[in-house]
C-alpha cells in the first residue's frame, strides 16, 4: 500500500482495482473468484449495474466483503457522483478493506472512472488506482469490435487483458483475437484463460497503472470539462457535470444507458487497422420479473429465445425460483450460449422471486414480457 501527504499526515492510500469488459466477457466470474480465493485480503467492491432491475450484485457470491451497488447505467454521471461518495464513505472506514475493485458495466469506457481517482482531492489522497483490468471474450471479441466502440475502448485502456473463454475457440482463432488485442494495446500484459482462472497476484495490487502512458496517449485525461449535458431520459438531479474529451473524440462518455439522450461522437480513427464506428444506440434492456415459475416451461422457452434471438441477445442474465426447487437458479447467456446452475438455497425470509434481463438490439419487449409470464408456475 502507498502512501500520500495530506496536510503534513502520512496517509495510506487504497490500491482501486477497475474491472471491466463487455457484456459476458467474465466479470462476474473473476469477481466471484477474488472474493472466494484464500488469499489474506480483504476488499471493497463496487458494483455498477446496466438496467431497471440490479441483477449483477446478486450473482455476487456471499462473502464478509463489502460491496455497494450502483443501479444506474450512466456512469458519466455516477463517476462524478455516486461514486465519488461511496469511495469517501468508505474511506472513512480505516482497517475494515485492504483494496477496493470497482466493477464498470459491461457497455463501460472505462476511462472516466478511472479519472475519478485523480479528479477528487479527497479520493485522489487516499486512494490510488492500481490498474485497469479488461476481459475480452475469446469467442465473440471480434464481433463486438464490429459493432460496440465500447469493447475497444475497454482494451485500449487496460493495462491487463484477461482474454477469456478460450475453450471455445480453436488454435488459430485464438491466436488471431490475440493479436488484435495487442494491436489495440500492445503495452497491456494479457492473459489467456478459462472462467477467469488466473493468477490473481499477476493482476491485482501489481500497481500497473501508468499515468504518464495514459497522459502520453490521451493528453486531455486529466482534463475537466463542464460543458456537456446530460439528456431528457437521464433522470439524475444536476444539468452539468465533469467530463472529458480525449483523442478517442468523445463529446460525452459512450457508456451512458441506450435511452440517456446524449449526443454520440466516437472516432476510432486512432486504432491502426481499425474502422472508425459509430456508437450503437439500439442497444437496450428487458427486464422481467416474476414469482415461481415451472421448469418444465422455463426452459423449453429460454432455449427457444436464444435460439430465435440469439444474433440480437448479447447478453442475458438472471435468478429464477422454480416451484419444485429450493435452490435460486442463476441463468446467463450471450447470443446463443446458454449456462445454468444452482447457486444457493432461498433463504426463509427471503421472497422467492424470478428476475431476468435481457441487454440486446431490437428486443421485443411485449413478446419477451408475455412468454416469460406464460411460464410461470399455476
Amino acid at each position: 500500500m502507498s502512501e500520500a501527504i495530506d496536510n503534513g499526515d502520512v496517509v495510506k492510500q487504497i490500491p482501486v482495482t477497475v474491472l471491466t469488459g463487455y457484456l459476458g466477457a467474465g466479470k462476474t466470474t473473476l469477481l466471484n473468484r477474488i472474493l472466494t480465493e484464500d488469499h489474506g485480503r480483504k476488499y471493497a467492491v463496487i458494483v455498477n449495474e446496466f438496467g431497471e432491475i440490479g441483477i449483477d450484485n446478486d450473482l455476487i457470491v456471499e462473502t464478509d466483503e463489502e460491496i455497494y451497488e450502483m443501479n444506474n447505467g450512466c456512469i458519466c454521471c455516477t463517476v462524478r457522483g455516486d461514486l465519488i461518495r461511496v469511495v469517501q464513505n468508505l474511506m472513512k472506514r480505516p482497517g475494515r478493506f485492504d483494496a477496493m475493485i470497482v466493477e464498470t458495466t459491461g457497455l463501460a469506457d472505462p476511462a472516466p472512472v478511472a479519472q475519478t481517482f485523480f479528479m477528487d482531492d479527497d479520493v485522489r489522497a487516499k486512494s490510488r488506482l492500481d490498474s485497469v483490468v479488461a476481459l475480452a471474450d475469446a469467442k465473440h471479441l471480434l464481433l463486438r469490435l464490429k459493432d460496440s466502440p465500447e469493447a475497444e475502448d475497454q482494451i485500449a485502456f487496460a493495462d491487463v487483458v484477461l482474454l477469456n473463454k478460450t475453450d471455445l475457440v480453436d488454435a488459430e482463432e485464438l491466436a488471431h483475437v490475440e493479436a488484435v488485442i495487442r494491436q489495440i494495446n500492445p503495452a497491456a500484459r494479457v492473459f489467456k484463460t478459462s472462467r477467469a482462472n488466473v493468477d490473481l497476484k499477476e493482476i491485482l495490487e501489481q500497481g500497473k497503472f501508468d499515468l504518464a502512458r495514459t497522459i502520453e496517449n490521451d493528453p486531455h485525461f486529466l482534463d475537466m470539462d463542464d460543458s456537456h449535458e446530460c439528456g431528457p431520459d437521464c433522470d439524475r438531479d444536476h444539468h452539468h457535470h465533469e467530463g472529458h474529451a480525449h483523442d478517442h473524440g468523445h463529446q460525452h462518455t459512450d457508456e451512458c444507458a441506450p435511452d440517456c439522450g446524449h449526443e454520440n461522437k466516437h472516432d476510432h480513427s486512432g486504432h491502426k487497422g481499425l474502422d472508425a464506428k459509430v456508437h450503437d444506440t439500439t442497444i437496450g434492456t428487458v427486464s422481467l420479473s416474476g414469482g415461481e415459475m415451472n421448469s418444465e416451461l422455463f426452459f423449453p422457452w429460454i432455449q427457444k429465445i436464444t435460439q430465435m434471438d440469439g444474433p440480437d441477445i448479447l447478453r442475458l442474465k438472471g435468478i429464477i425460483a422454480f416451484s419444485d426447487d429450493p435452490d435460486r437458479y442463476v441463468v446467463q447467456g450471450i447470443h446463443m450460449i446458454i449456462e445454468g446452475d444452482h447457486q444457493r438455497p432461498w433463504k426463509e425470509d427471503e421472497k422467492r422471486q424470478s428476475r431476468l434481463v435481457f441487454i440486446g438490439r431490437n428486443l421485443d419487449r411485449e413478446k419477451l414480457e408475455r412468454t416469460f409470464a406464460a411460464c410461470t408456475a399455476k
